[in-house]
């Protein structure tokens, strides 16, 4: 009898450590999913000192966390929210997608006055305005931003002259080097007006490097003088919205963009 009781026990331990083990995980995972950054974002602040779990700040950025633990960043408590925020917004130029900068230039979240973990999906440079989209939804947001999902982006540019027969399709093909060993990917591309000094144009992109648009304009001898991103995945931006205004994502367009990532991308970029 002894004996069956000393197994039961050891089946419970047992049960109870496997739970604890699937419910766990990676510090920058949990990071992310709260929206809060992204990954490889987690791992620079854990670097940095700025994290802490239950009150101990942290080093090592593989350490795992479980539902009792405790999460901080910069003092303040994080944790994952069942009721997400979607919001898009009229980023203006002129202001960075940072929550913290050095040389104190302005900054989108100085606007928005937002939750620490509603955070932008991608980045728009400091020169560059137009639809941006935040969210707490770490998941989602992961997602939309990794290439292999090829989530269209399509800018509205104004560049110095016109572009040449060449040019057009240069950017059709892709292949340009864009500097600092990145080369340009294959461009959907309209012209859609001209004059002697300058030209608008619209181009479509399905992944979003470091000022990819500017970059490979440049190599072509084309200064960027406005960019202006017009839709990301299903989301066009709203003709109401002024610079520097926001508002929430309805229902159906939160569904929208789900879909868009719903299935496993076939083929690794």
């Amino acid at each position: 009898m002894i004996k069956k009781t000393d197994k039961k026990k050891q089946t419970k331990v047992k049960t109870e450590t496997k739970t604890e083990t699937l419910t766990a995980m990676r510090i920058n995972r949990f990071m992310a999913t709260c929206g809060l950054c992204s990954r490889r974002e987690a791992d620079r602040w854990i670097a940095d000192g700025r994290v802490a779990i239950n009150d101990k700040v942290i080093e090592q950025q593989g350490i795992k966390v479980n539902p009792k633990d405790v999460v901080k960043v910069d003092g303040k408590i994080i944790s994952k929210h069942e009721e997400k925020t979607y919001l898009l917004y009229y980023k203006p130029k002129g202001f960075l997608c940072s929550r913290r900068d050095d040389k104190k230039r302005p900054l989108i979240y100085e606007q928005l006055r937002i939750a620490a973990n509603v955070q932008s999906v991608g980045r728009l440079d400091m020169d560059s305005e137009g639809l941006l989209l935040l969210t707490d939804d770490g998941d989602l947001a992961q997602k939309l931003t990794h290439p292999s999902y090829k989530i269209p982006r399509q800018y509205r540019v104004r560049i110095t002259s016109q572009l040449s027969l060449e040019s057009l399709e240069k950017l059709r093909n892709g292949g340009i080097d864009m500097g600092d060993g990145d080369i340009s990917d294959a461009w959907e591309i309209v012209v859609n007006s001209e004059t002697k000094g300058h030209s608008w144009i619209t181009v479509t992109i399905y992944r979003g490097r470091y000022r990819e648009v500017r970059r490979t304009l440049k190599a072509l001898k084309h200064e960027v003088r406005r960019l202006i991103r017009i839709q990301f995945s299903s989301m066009n931006l709203d003709q109401e919205i002024r610079p520097g205004q926001w508002r929430a994502l309805k229902a159906g367009e939160v569904s929208r963009l789900q879909k868009a990532v719903s299935q496993k991308p076939k083929q690794k970029v």
